[in-house]
């Protein structure tokens, strides 16, 4: 499929990084703008760690491991290993390949490059040339309000492996954060041919996205269709606790139930096909559905559903 405009994905980490490599195989570098989700941002042993956009940079720069879906392939956790001997905290395991990743950007921060900036560069040495930008360049930080108190993203995450029942979220810094300019300026242009939500967590991938200023509003708003993949397939999340948190968050553990968060911007969504029951239901909200097998466990997979993506992006924006 030949595009003269731009498209333009929104992503987290796994989930998202699939999809955002098949769109990358199908469109040119200057077609394709990846917005990466920075509210699981956090400081760790001094390092500044960038959980979702490395995801998707090592996917595309093809060095991410792909059995685990993140970090790097052939790593190495020696530094892991001598930290636990000196009783020091390793619940976040960096491998020795991605520690250096984090001690590059940080000193490219430290030189005064925004982290826009400093991505586009550790873009570039990964041999990554499509535009992979994070929402903002402003400090964000996901916390997740649980049964046992407020914990931030990563340590509820990682560290207590999503176990705490969630009763809601807040992003700290979001009320003075800009969305990053190239990313606002896309949304607001007669040149976007479509707005494509990955199938991440709606909660914490896409929502710190969404919720950055005029962001929703934009998009509500957008000449180019906004379409969303369903991260929920058959009532389970492919990976992560994004079902967990529905079925606490006391609503359906469904994709509808994700179509419905992001009713008031969608023009279309991706349903999978074990899911196709719930296609009516979505068409009297408005919404225009697609359904096909989204589950992505190969190449293949991921370039014949960004292309479906494509087809339905550029049927909706032939009726918008």
């Amino acid at each position: 499929m030949n595009f003269d405009k731009n498209i333009l994905a929104l992503s987290g980490g796994v989930g998202g990084a699939k999809l955002a490599l098949g769109l990358s195989k199908l469109l040119a570098p200057e077609q394709l703008t990846i917005i990466c989700n920075t509210g699981d941002d956090f400081d760790h042993y001094g390092l500044r760690i960038c959980p979702d956009l490395d995801t998707v940079m090592y996917t595309l720069g093809g060095r991410n491991d792909q059995q685990q879906g993140w970090g790097l392939a052939q790593e190495s956790w020696r530094v892991m290993e001598a930290l636990a001997t000196l009783g020091g905290e390793t619940w976040f395991r960096l491998g020795d390949l991605d520690i250096a990743t984090h001690l590059q950007r940080g000193a490219l921060l430290r030189n005064g490059l925004s982290l826009s900036a400093a991505t586009q560069q550790l873009c570039e040495k990964y041999g990554v040339t499509h535009r992979v930008l994070p929402m903002s360049d402003d400090t964000i930080a996901t916390i997740v309000i649980t049964e046992h108190g407020e914990l931030s993203f990563q340590h509820y995450f990682v560290r207590e492996q999503c176990k705490p029942a969630v009763r809601g979220f807040y992003f700290r810094g979001i009320e003075s954060a800009q969305p990053q300019r190239e990313f606002f300026t896309q949304i607001n242009s007669a040149d976007l041919d479509a707005v494509i939500i990955c199938p991440s967590n709606p909660f914490v991938s896409i929502d710190p996205i969404l919720q950055l200023a005029g962001v929703r509003t934009a998009l509500r708003d957008s000449v180019a269709p906004v379409i969303a993949v369903s991260p929920i397939v058959g009532g389970a999340a492919i990976k992560g606790p994004a079902a967990k948190m529905l079925r606490e968050l006391n609503l359906p553990t469904s994709a509808a139930a994700v179509a419905n968060h992001y009713r008031d911007i969608l023009d279309g969504f991706v349903l999978d096909s074990v899911d196709a029951e719930q296609a009516d239901a979505l068409a009297e909200l408005g919404i225009a559905v697609h359904v096909t097998d989204t589950v992505m466990r190969s190449l293949d997979d991921r370039v014949r559903l960004a292309d479906e993506v494509l087809q339905f992006s550029a049927s909706l924006a032939e009726e918008k």
